[in-house]
């Protein structure tokens, strides 16, 4: 799959500069915008939406990481940092790759074409993860406290975005993760979640009932809490309808 869109946020001139110049040889690439802070990053990512973002990770404003943590679309990174001490957060951080700066046109090819060969689209990444028979755990690990407690997938209701973070709920508790709720939706088995909001994601197997109403789409869930569906992620609920 082609790439289309691609954003460079670097608090360095010449950082970008040099992107820019190594994307000429892809002119079927369109760089949709730069940016040189985080803050003006997280806006220019969930406006533009782009497919691929080269990333720095230190950033006047907020860090890259915290970027992954505020944005809404989620792209596909590649950071690019002249710090090696970042690498495992940033894999950790489902990143592509990794570029240290100085890096080669060699090296950048190298980066990219891992993005041109898996695909792009949440969809192709959700395919290709399904593909090679990537594992969804049963049970995560949440903080309780000054302690980290199991628990069940099975067992949470919904998730709500909380600025940076997210709140777990389940039937009788929640649960506060330090990841935000787009991250999150990365680990989550799509058979079992969806999300209906950008602030909400929701357990299937805890749908009660959706209807309709003055135009609006509404879902109840087995403990009875109402939730609008947003127009932008109706067609999630579709996707459910037989």
């Amino acid at each position: 799959m082609t790439l289309k869109k691609v954003l460079i946020i670097d608090d360095e001139e010449a950082s970008r500069t040099i992107i820019r110049q190594y994307l000429e040889d892809h002119p079927e690439i369109e760089i949709a915008g730069e940016c040189h802070n985080g803050i003006e990053a997280v806006t220019l990512i969930d406006e533009v939406e782009p497919d691929l973002v080269f990333l720095d990770i230190q950033m006047p404003g907020c860090s890259g990481f915290q970027v992954l943590r505020k944005i809404i679309h989620v792209p596909q990174i590649i950071f690019s940092t002249a710090f090696d001490r970042y690498a495992l957060k940033a894999f950790d951080s489902n990143a592509v790759d990794y570029l240290l700066k100085p890096y080669t046109k060699e090296r950048f090819e190298q980066a990219l074409s891992k993005i041109i060969r898996q695909g792009n689209s949440t969809e192709s990444i959700q395919n290709l993860a399904q593909s090679t028979g990537s594992v969804y755990y049963d049970k995560i690990l949440l903080e309780n406290g000054n302690k980290m407690i199991s628990i069940h997938i099975s067992d949470i209701t919904y998730l709500e975005a909380e600025k940076d973070y997210t709140r777990v709920f389940t039937n009788d508790k929640n649960y506060l993760s330090n990841f935000g709720i787009s991250i999150i939706e990365q680990k989550l088995n799509p058979s079992n979640f969806t999300r209906i909001h950008r602030s909400h994601i929701i357990n299937i197997n805890q749908i009660h009932e959706v209807y309709r109403e003055n135009g609006d789409t509404y879902l109840v869930l087995k403990t009875q809490q109402l939730f609008k569906v947003s127009k932008s992620y109706t067609d999630n609920i579709r996707k459910m309808m037989y």
